[in-house]
């Protein structure tokens, strides 16, 4: 069967009420933000390449369990870019394309600005396109939610307070 590549894009934004450095401290360190992040079994480092692994995900009848290349560029206390960087001779079939962006709010809040990317290299039909990228979108956005209600609770705050706007993506 042909592989399709398929993708999803969420922007969202929150503003968080704790100063930068508490925020930034944890979403730079790869085992803390593995923990953070649903789905994401495991990060490791190799410096400035992540490499992820996440649980399996299924749906329409297929199971995947992606492991994707991150190269990571750091702007301290402002900016994280991922951008999809395999090994030379790799085949991955996944990967996230997108930025943090990290503004102060007074001394005691930071506004916090996701803008993910998601592609996956699936055995579907091109005709499955707005199947699997609707559940993409819907399973992105949940994963997002749960990430910051994770934070909240790393940070000791109340997970229930979290508040995401989703902004729109831009058509391409």
């Amino acid at each position: 069967m042909k592989v399709t590549w398929f993708s999803a894009r969420n922007i969202s934004l929150s503003t968080v009420p704790v100063p930068l450095e508490e925020i930034w401290t944890l979403i730079t360190d790869p085992s803390t933000l593995a923990s953070l992040t649903p789905l994401v079994r495991s990060i490791e480092a190799s410096g400035s390449h992540w490499r992820w692994t996440l649980n399996g995900i299924e749906g329409l009848g297929l199971k995947v369990e992606p492991e994707f290349t991150e190269r990571m560029e750091f702007t301290h206390q402002e900016q994280i870019v991922f951008a999809h960087d395999p090994p030379e001779g790799a085949n991955e079939r996944a990967s996230v394309e997108g930025v943090y962006d990290f503004v102060p709010v007074g001394t005691h809040s930071t506004e916090l600005k996701v803008d993910l990317t998601l592609a996956v290299n699936l055995p579907l039909p091109r005709l499955s396109r707005p199947a699997v990228e609707s559940i993409m979108h819907t399973s992105m956005r949940l994963t997002g939610q749960r990430f910051a209600s994770n934070l909240y609770t790393q940070l000791g705050l109340d997970p229930d307070d979290v508040d995401i706007a989703e902004l729109p993506v831009p058509k391409r």
